[in-house]
């Protein structure tokens, strides 16, 4: 029996790890993010692998960082067959790497070389990409950059977001992984080497990509809006209160008015001017302190003084 240590930390990784069991591997160990503080009342709270795998009754690490832990001696006393990481959120030495017999590999949520790093499922669908998929490859310490054991796409559409993609992503790197791992096992994959003139880069996002660029075209900002949702989430400034935006939708008129203004103001509706004379539609909207509405709820609320041709957004923006 194959003996191995699975490392990931989110919702993401679960159904992998599940799959992993369901097909009779022998986990010798999770290893996943320490627990965190979450929630304005920073409440403990385990990661979703920690739940999955206790559950199981499997043994669970935590390092705050492999690099030298413990935790690490731990692992290379265990001998793993094979390290299978999917989204743990922490880059591991070589020497660890190094320690199973059949190596170390990831399932990472993008068509290899492009969107190497943590975000590439939000980049998809920020950069509106028509598709998306996921790679098995052997890891080393550069990036997402080592050789290639087998791919799978999908297409994204029109409605997805980073929680639906997420979900359709793991279903699908589930699937890869079971029917890759049996042909690496037995030594019948040719690993293909990454094309670096292809390589793009997914960082993780940061807190200014989450503002709204009013000059931005309509569908650049849908794009957004969904490659945001449902974290970290969009946001602009409308009457000097930030407002989450969690939903949009790209309209055909075209109008002559800067970007940024309000243009039109219906029951369920506040339609803003973007870049290159597109228009778009707010649906659903979450001002400070408040809970996620409706831009109806919103207009007959705390929105009820917004009026038509005024300017939203930070500095004109």
């Amino acid at each position: 029996m194959t003996k191995i240590v699975f490392m990931g930390t989110p919702a993401f990784s679960v159904p992998i790890l599940e799959a992993l069991i369901e097909e009779k591997y022998e986990i010798l160990a999770v290893v996943t993010q320490p627990d965190r503080p979450v929630g304005r009342k920073k409440v403990m709270t385990q990661t979703p692998v920690k739940i999955a795998a206790l559950k199981q009754n499997l043994i669970v690490l935590q390092p705050e960082k492999i690099t030298g832990s413990d935790e690490m001696t731990k692992i290379i006393e265990m001998k793993p067959d094979l390290l299978i990481t999917a989204a743990f959120g922490q880059f591991l030495p070589q020497k660890l790497l190094n320690t199973p017999k059949y190596g170390a590999i990831n399932v990472h949520a993008s068509l290899l070389p492009k969107y190497r790093g943590g975000a590439p499922v939000h980049y998809a669908l920020i950069k509106g990409e028509k598709e998306t998929g996921v790679t098995i490859m052997y890891m080393e310490k550069k990036m997402d950059a080592g050789l290639i054991l087998s791919q799978r796409s999908l297409e994204i559409t029109e409605s997805d977001d980073v929680g639906t993609l997420f979900e359709r992503l793991s279903a699908l790197g589930k699937e890869l992984l079971i029917d890759t791992l049996p042909d690496l096992l037995a030594g019948k994959i040719k690993p293909i080497i990454q094309d670096e003139e292809k390589v793009t880069f997914s960082p993780n996002i940061k807190p200014e990509q989450e503002r709204i660029d009013w000059t931005k075209e309509a569908k650049e900002i849908d794009c957004q809006v969904r490659g945001m949702r449902p974290w970290p989430v969009t946001y602009t400034i409308i009457d000097n209160i930030r407002v989450k935006i969690w939903d949009t939708t790209v309209l055909e008129e075209k109008i002559s008015e800067e970007p940024g203004v309000v243009v039109r103001i219906e029951k369920a509706a506040l339609v803003i001017s973007c870049g290159n004379n597109t228009t778009i539609q707010i649906n659903e909207l979450q001002p400070a302190g408040k809970s996620k509405m409706t831009t109806l709820a919103y207009l007959t609320g705390i929105g009820s003084q917004v009026t038509i041709g005024e300017k939203v957004g930070e500095n004109g923006n």
